[in-house]
Protein backbone atom coordinates (compact mmCIF):
# COMPACT_ATOMS: atom_id res chain seq x y z
CA UNK A 1 0.00 0.00 0.00
CA UNK A 2 1.13 3.63 -0.83
CA UNK A 3 2.60 5.61 1.95
CA UNK A 4 0.19 8.32 1.41
CA UNK A 5 -3.01 6.13 2.18
CA UNK A 6 -1.60 4.77 5.25
CA UNK A 7 -3.48 5.89 8.27
CA UNK A 8 -2.02 9.80 9.50
CA UNK A 9 -3.76 12.24 11.17
CA UNK A 10 -2.90 14.09 7.53
CA UNK A 11 -4.62 11.71 5.85
CA UNK A 12 -7.84 12.13 8.24
CA UNK A 13 -7.96 15.40 7.30
CA UNK A 14 -7.70 15.34 3.98
CA UNK A 15 -10.88 13.03 4.02
CA UNK A 16 -13.19 14.98 5.78
CA UNK A 17 -12.17 18.24 4.34
CA UNK A 18 -14.37 16.86 1.30
CA UNK A 19 -17.39 16.13 3.89
CA UNK A 20 -19.83 18.98 4.19
CA UNK A 21 -20.62 19.59 7.18
CA UNK A 22 -23.65 21.94 9.22
CA UNK A 23 -21.49 24.62 11.46
CA UNK A 24 -22.63 24.74 15.43
CA UNK A 25 -21.94 26.88 18.15
CA UNK A 26 -21.76 25.06 21.52
CA UNK A 27 -22.18 26.73 24.88
CA UNK A 28 -21.91 25.99 28.40
CA UNK A 29 -21.54 27.98 31.69
CA UNK A 30 -18.10 28.34 33.15
CA UNK A 31 -17.12 29.34 35.86
CA UNK A 32 -15.64 32.75 35.12
CA UNK A 33 -18.45 33.36 32.56
CA UNK A 34 -20.06 31.61 29.14
CA UNK A 35 -17.49 29.32 26.76
CA UNK A 36 -18.12 28.67 23.45
CA UNK A 37 -17.12 26.97 19.93
CA UNK A 38 -17.62 26.12 16.69
CA UNK A 39 -18.38 22.63 16.35
CA UNK A 40 -18.96 20.56 12.85
CA UNK A 41 -19.24 17.19 14.75
CA UNK A 42 -22.78 17.52 16.14
CA UNK A 43 -24.89 14.48 15.74
CA UNK A 44 -28.34 13.07 16.35
CA UNK A 45 -27.75 9.79 18.09
CA UNK A 46 -31.37 9.09 19.63
CA UNK A 47 -34.60 10.53 19.08
CA UNK A 48 -36.06 7.83 22.23
CA UNK A 49 -34.77 9.63 24.08
CA UNK A 50 -33.45 12.50 22.51
CA UNK A 51 -29.98 12.51 22.57
CA UNK A 52 -26.98 14.54 20.68
CA UNK A 53 -23.50 14.21 20.81
CA UNK A 54 -20.57 16.10 19.67
CA UNK A 55 -16.70 16.35 19.98
CA UNK A 56 -14.94 18.56 22.13
CA UNK A 57 -10.40 18.78 22.03
CA UNK A 58 -9.42 18.24 25.47
CA UNK A 59 -6.57 21.16 24.64
CA UNK A 60 -9.30 23.59 23.63
CA UNK A 61 -10.21 26.78 26.10
CA UNK A 62 -13.70 25.82 26.42
CA UNK A 63 -13.20 21.96 27.48
CA UNK A 64 -12.71 22.90 31.45
CA UNK A 65 -16.37 24.41 31.66
CA UNK A 66 -17.43 21.44 29.54
CA UNK A 67 -15.84 18.95 31.10
CA UNK A 68 -17.97 19.80 34.57
CA UNK A 69 -20.92 21.51 32.48
CA UNK A 70 -24.39 19.94 33.82
CA UNK A 71 -26.14 21.59 30.25
CA UNK A 72 -24.71 22.60 26.89
CA UNK A 73 -26.45 24.78 24.20
CA UNK A 74 -26.46 23.61 21.03
CA UNK A 75 -26.66 26.42 17.94
CA UNK A 76 -27.77 25.73 14.57
CA UNK A 77 -26.12 27.99 12.20
CA UNK A 78 -27.37 29.93 9.00
CA UNK A 79 -25.67 31.68 6.46
CA UNK A 80 -26.14 34.81 7.51
CA UNK A 81 -23.35 33.99 10.33
CA UNK A 82 -20.23 33.38 9.08
CA UNK A 83 -18.35 35.89 11.16
CA UNK A 84 -20.17 34.68 14.26
CA UNK A 85 -18.80 31.31 13.31
CA UNK A 86 -15.53 32.42 12.57
CA UNK A 87 -15.48 34.05 16.04
CA UNK A 88 -16.15 30.83 17.68
CA UNK A 89 -13.74 28.80 16.38
CA UNK A 90 -10.97 31.96 16.71
CA UNK A 91 -8.46 30.98 19.63
CA UNK A 92 -8.22 34.20 22.34
CA UNK A 93 -11.67 35.57 20.71
CA UNK A 94 -13.79 37.33 23.23
CA UNK A 95 -16.27 35.19 21.96
CA UNK A 96 -19.78 37.07 23.63
CA UNK A 97 -18.51 40.20 23.48
CA UNK A 98 -20.76 42.55 20.74
CA UNK A 99 -21.42 41.79 18.32
CA UNK A 100 -22.10 38.38 19.56
CA UNK A 101 -26.00 38.73 20.64
CA UNK A 102 -26.92 36.31 23.07
CA UNK A 103 -28.75 35.76 26.59
CA UNK A 104 -29.17 33.19 29.40
CA UNK A 105 -31.30 30.38 28.60
CA UNK A 106 -32.56 27.28 30.22
CA UNK A 107 -30.59 26.33 33.15
CA UNK A 108 -28.23 29.05 32.90
CA UNK A 109 -27.08 27.73 29.33
CA UNK A 110 -25.92 30.91 27.12
CA UNK A 111 -27.91 30.97 23.95
CA UNK A 112 -27.17 32.59 20.99
CA UNK A 113 -29.54 35.03 19.09
CA UNK A 114 -30.26 34.71 15.45
CA UNK A 115 -29.66 31.41 14.85
CA UNK A 116 -31.54 28.65 12.39
CA UNK A 117 -32.31 26.43 16.25
CA UNK A 118 -31.13 25.92 19.29
CA UNK A 119 -31.58 23.52 21.77
CA UNK A 120 -30.06 22.85 25.65
CA UNK A 121 -28.94 19.16 26.54
CA UNK A 122 -28.32 17.90 30.11
CA UNK A 123 -24.76 16.38 29.70
CA UNK A 124 -25.17 12.68 30.33
CA UNK A 125 -21.73 11.52 28.97
CA UNK A 126 -18.07 12.15 28.18
CA UNK A 127 -16.58 9.49 26.02
CA UNK A 128 -12.27 9.74 25.71
CA UNK A 129 -11.77 9.50 22.15
CA UNK A 130 -7.84 10.10 21.09
CA UNK A 131 -7.40 13.92 22.18
CA UNK A 132 -11.29 14.19 22.47
CA UNK A 133 -14.55 13.95 24.48
CA UNK A 134 -17.45 12.75 22.73
CA UNK A 135 -20.19 14.72 24.83
CA UNK A 136 -23.20 12.90 24.85
CA UNK A 137 -26.15 14.86 25.71
CA UNK A 138 -29.64 14.57 26.48
CA UNK A 139 -32.13 17.37 25.22
CA UNK A 140 -34.16 19.19 27.19
CA UNK A 141 -35.55 22.10 25.46
CA UNK A 142 -35.01 23.99 22.10
CA UNK A 143 -36.46 26.26 19.49
CA UNK A 144 -36.28 24.98 15.70
CA UNK A 145 -38.31 28.52 14.60
CA UNK A 146 -35.07 29.95 13.15
CA UNK A 147 -35.64 31.19 9.96
CA UNK A 148 -32.70 31.06 6.47
CA UNK A 149 -30.61 27.98 5.30
CA UNK A 150 -28.11 26.22 7.06
CA UNK A 151 -24.13 27.33 7.07
CA UNK A 152 -21.64 24.76 6.15
CA UNK A 153 -18.14 23.85 6.26
CA UNK A 154 -16.24 21.90 3.21
CA UNK A 155 -13.16 22.39 2.09
CA UNK A 156 -11.64 24.37 5.29
CA UNK A 157 -14.11 27.43 4.76
CA UNK A 158 -17.64 28.41 5.23
CA UNK A 159 -19.82 27.73 2.55
CA UNK A 160 -23.71 28.20 1.52
CA UNK A 161 -25.69 25.73 -0.38
CA UNK A 162 -26.39 26.16 -3.98
CA UNK A 163 -29.55 25.71 -5.46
Amino acid sequence: MPADLLATPDLLRSVFRRHAAGVAVITARGEAGPVGFTATSLTSVSAEPPLLSFGVGTGASSWPAIATADHVGVHILGEHQQELAATFARSGADRFAPPTAWGEGPEGVPVLDGVLAWLVGRVVARVPAGDHRIVLAEVVQGDPSGTGRPLLYHQGRFQRLRD
